[in-house]
């Protein structure tokens, strides 16, 4: 059996580490594209960290092969492969991204088709990856999960603002409940002091305090006559 010819075995090492790296893997049959069309496709596909790729397909089948995929009834017609690696700035690839620069091509380029993919260790159909480019970007969706976990931390923090102040508000309420009696109102009148008599008392009591100190009078000077007067009355 005759030895494949090094650059053969170099391009299987490359696809196999290829497929290896890449996040996500996007069959495409380019048939009918030109050149111009595909170097249009390389610039959108590179800002979301996509890679395209030409290759013999018996030698992308024979690094599938040895990694265990089953790739043989895609691998069929010009077929062209979108890695999703690293995007120019050195972040992750956006495999979403990808999907949706190939799926917005396809729209304006018919003779781009989509033919399945890997996301993973997921084997994807077309339908799959078509699925896949309807899902929103990553930033998008990390974006929702940070809003959605910011609002209940905010609530929290609230809460915890609220408890000290809530905490002050019922004390300062206790020590008002527990503290000296409030004071009347300004129309209530003040309660006259016991020691006080009513002055019409006085009045009723005065003429018998006249008679008795004449009586007293009359005694002392010896005149026998008032209490006869008295008797005769």
């Amino acid at each position: 059996m005759e030895e494949p010819r090094p650059e053969k075995v170099a391009v299987v090492e490359e696809v196999r580490g290829k497929f290896t790296d890449a996040d996500a893997v996007v069959f495409t049959e380019y048939r009918g594209l030109t050149v111009r069309d595909l170097a249009s496709l390389r610039n959108e596909l590179r800002p979301a960290g996509g890679e395209y790729k030409v290759y013999k397909n018996t030698l992308v089948r024979r690094a599938t092969n040895e990694l265990e995929l089953d790739f043989d009834e895609t691998l069929v017609g010009p077929v062209a492969l979108a890695f999703v690696g690293q995007k120019p700035d050195g972040t992750p690839g956006d495999a979403v991204l990808v999907a949706k620069a190939l799926k917005t091509f396809a729209r304006t380029n018919p003779l781009l088709v989509i033919k399945g993919g890997l996301l993973g260790d997921q084997v994807l159909d077309d339908a799959g990856v078509q699925a896949l480019a309807d899902v929103a970007p990553r930033d998008e969706l990390l974006a929702r999960l940070a809003g959605g976990l910011a609002a209940p931390l905010r609530t929290f923090a609230g809460l915890l603002q609220a408890v000290p102040q809530s905490f002050a508000y019922g004390l300062q309420a206790l020590i008002d409940q527990g503290g000296a009696p409030a004071a009347p109102a300004p129309s209530e009148a003040p309660a006259p002091a016991p020691s006080e008599a009513p002055a019409a008392d006085v009045t009723a009591e005065a003429p018998a305090s006249t008679e008795e100190n004449e009586t007293s009078e009359a005694l002392a000077a010896g005149d026998d006559t008032a209490p006869a007067a008295e008797e005769q009355e």
